[in-house]
Parts: C-alpha cells; sequence; structure tokens
C-alpha cells in the first residue's frame, strides 16, 4: 500500500472513530414515552447521525460509525444493554443503507442534497421495517405477548415515533450532509468514497 492509499485508509478509519463517537452521544438525546403495552419508545436525533454516517463515509464505514455508536450507547443503559447486538445490525443498517444508496445509485452526483434526501428515505425505511419487525418478535416475546393482536398492537403503538425519527432523519441528514461534504472539499479531506 502506498503513502496516498495509506493517509487515505487512515483518515477515513479516524473519521469513522469520529463518527461513531458522535452517534452514540447523539442518543443521548432523546425524548421516551411511555407506550400503551408497558413499554417504551423514543424521539431521538440519533437517526439523523446513523444516516448522516452513511452519506458521508460510505456504506461499509458508515454501517460500523451507526451500528457501534448505537450500540455501545445500548451498552451504558440497563434497560437497553440486551438489545445491543440488535442494535448494531438495525441501527448499522440505517448507515448501510444510505451509503449504498448514495454511492452505488448516485455517485456522479451524491454532494446533491436530492440524492442525499433518497437516500436517506431509503434507510429510514429500511430501518424501520427492521425496528418493526424486532419488535413484533423480540420486544414481545419478553413482554410476554403471545397472542399476534397483542404483537400488533405492540408494533403499532411504536409507529408514531419510529415515522417521526425517520421523516426529521429525512430533513436534516441531507442539509447536514450537503453542508459537511462541501466543507470537507473546500478543506481538501478526501474521505468521501466507499
Amino acid at each position: 500500500m502506498n503513502r496516498s492509499n495509506l493517509h487515505k485508509t487512515l483518515l477515513k478509519i479516524c473519521f469513522a472513530a469520529m463518527m461513531t463517537a458522535i452517534v452514540f452521544v447523539g442518543n443521548f438525546l432523546r425524548i421516551t414515552m411511555p407506550v400503551p403495552l408497558g413499554g417504551v419508545t423514543a424521539f431521538t436525533l440519533a437517526n439523523i447521525l446513523c444516516a448522516l454516517s452513511g452519506i458521508l463515509l460510505g456504506p461499509w464505514y458508515g454501517f460500523l460509525a451507526a451500528g457501534l455508536g448505537s450500540a455501545f450507547y445500548d451498552l451504558t443503559n440497563p434497560a437497553y444493554v440486551m438489545e445491543a447486538p440488535i442494535t448494531l445490525v438495525t441501527k448499522g443498517m440505517y448507515g448501510l443503507v444510505a451509503g449504498l444508496v448514495l454511492y452505488y445509485i448516485f455517485k456522479d452526483a451524491k454532494e446533491k442534497y436530492a440524492p442525499q434526501l433518497l437516500a436517506t428515505i431509503c434507510a429510514a425505511a429500511a430501518y424501520m421495517a427492521a425496528y418493526l419487525v424486532k419488535n413484533y418478535f423480540y420486544n414481545a416475546a419478553i413482554q410476554e405477548l403471545t397472542e399476534p393482536v397483542q404483537r400488533w398492537a405492540l408494533v403499532v403503538s411504536k409507529i408514531p415515533a419510529t415515522v417521526t425519527n425517520g421523516v426529521i432523519a429525512a430533513i436534516f441528514a441531507p442539509i447536514l450532509g450537503v453542508a459537511l461534504m462541501k466543507a470537507l472539499r473546500a478543506a481538501h479531506v478526501q474521505v468521501l468514497t466507499p
């Protein structure tokens, strides 16, 4: 590996570590609310940062930053410790899908708002589906909800916060992504390739 590639890889690893820390801290910015079936749901800014990880770092480093940052948060909260491996995959998927859509479908226009918006919407939709499936199988089992109607009631109770988080991410992640890509390009920092 020549010096240029080594420098680029090292820069990308450092940037991914920084995004992991930002996602971790972003998970603390949440409003938690109870849901009718005894669980909780949260409005959080972390989804913005998970999508931003994929936008800035591409799919693979975006997966790591979004997934690890969110899983580390789960490890700090006794209520979520058991869900950390699931969170690694579901939140990591947020960064993965955003990165895949942006860098492989819109590779020539990745610094524009519209492609970043579409990438974030795809990532939010994929995450929402995975999160709701997790609630149906995992969270319902923990709460000993055995009847399908009970499980679906749990899923439905989580939909408003999940959709709101996705919409907020779709609005703000592309705004931040465009601004940060422009600033990184102006600073001659080349970390924006998958």
